[in-house]
């Protein structure tokens, strides 16, 4: 847990996690697996770094081999894919542009040729970028946000789901601001409402395979997307909104994604949405 409140910061799209103070927990150093998803199979967007690193890491501790997406960052990327083979799993990443449905079908492609199949399909991958006013929100931006965010996820889900056997797991990461808005990001959380909403749709639509579709909405959580989206402004003690006053690491909301793609923990849950958020309510 980082209890220093972060100092103002920036650095170029899409971030790295070196150069972060201080440096967010995202190994998963302390966490014993017990064979939760032995032998599973699971397909992660995002999972180069922060949240989506974090995940990566606790599939494969819990014996899970992992395919990963990511955009643009190699060495995040080789760095993950060392961390899930330091534990005996195949772990591998896939570079792509999610805002390209083409780049969304190689990567399942990917994933079924190195894996045979999905098992556990986590869409995490997402963009943000705040603006002073409404106003300035343009078309580009908000067609750029719905591609990565919403468009990315309708792609990759259909082209994953010829893949997955009767009785997987889809996990969708929504947001916070997916459930109260947020008004220097309105593309953001309108997207993350979307999905969030397409993850209820889903747990209906895929009853009929017992494939559990279920949604994780963080809080604010301390990732390379902060620094390098929200600038000094946005990043300087970023999280002291939240009631418990900090933001969270990723290997704190990893474990929410261990729980849904787990049938022993979560086989009674589908369509559900589950809100590591620091303490808070919504509509508080």
């Amino acid at each position: 847990m980082n209890d220093t409140r972060p100092p103002a910061q920036s650095q170029p799209h899409p971030g790295r996690t070196e150069p972060m103070d201080p440096q967010p927990r995202d190994e998963m150093r302390d966490y014993e697996g017990r064979g939760l998803l032995q032998g599973r199979r699971a397909l992660i967007t995002g999972g180069d770094s922060g949240i989506g690193r974090a995940v990566a890491v606790a599939f494969a501790k819990e014996g899970a081999d992992v395919v990963f997406g990511y955009l643009s960052e190699d060495a995040e990327a080789q760095h993950t894919a060392d961390l899930i083979q330091a534990e005996g799993r195949q772990g591998l990443g896939v570079r792509g542009d999610l805002a390209k449905e083409a780049d969304c079908v190689h990567l399942v492609e990917r994933a079924v040729e190195r894996l045979g199949g999905i098992d556990v399909l986590v869409e995490h991958a997402a963009t943000q970028r705040p603006v002073e006013e409404f106003t300035d929100l343009t078309t580009e931006q908000l067609r750029r946000t719905f591609d990565v965010n919403v468009m990315g996820v309708f792609w990759t889900v259909r082209e994953a789901l010829p893949h997955m056997p009767n009785g997987g797991s889809i996990i969708i990461t929504g947001s916070i601001n997916g459930l109260r808005g947020n008004d220097t990001m309105t593309d953001y959380a309108a997207s993350k409402s979307a999905v969030m909403n397409l993850s209820l749709s889903l747990s209906q639509a895929l009853r009929g395979r017992d494939i559990r579709v279920n949604c994780v909405a963080p809080g604010p959580v301390w990732t390379p997307l902060i620094p390098s989206t929200l600038g000094e402004k946005g990043a300087e003690g970023f999280g002291k909104q939240a009631p418990m006053g900090r933001a969270a690491d990723p290997d704190e909301i990893a474990p929410s994604y261990v729980f849904f793609a787990s049938d022993r923990l979560s086989s009674y849950y589908t369509g559900e949405v589950l809100t590591p958020t620091g303490g808070e309510i919504q509509g508080s």
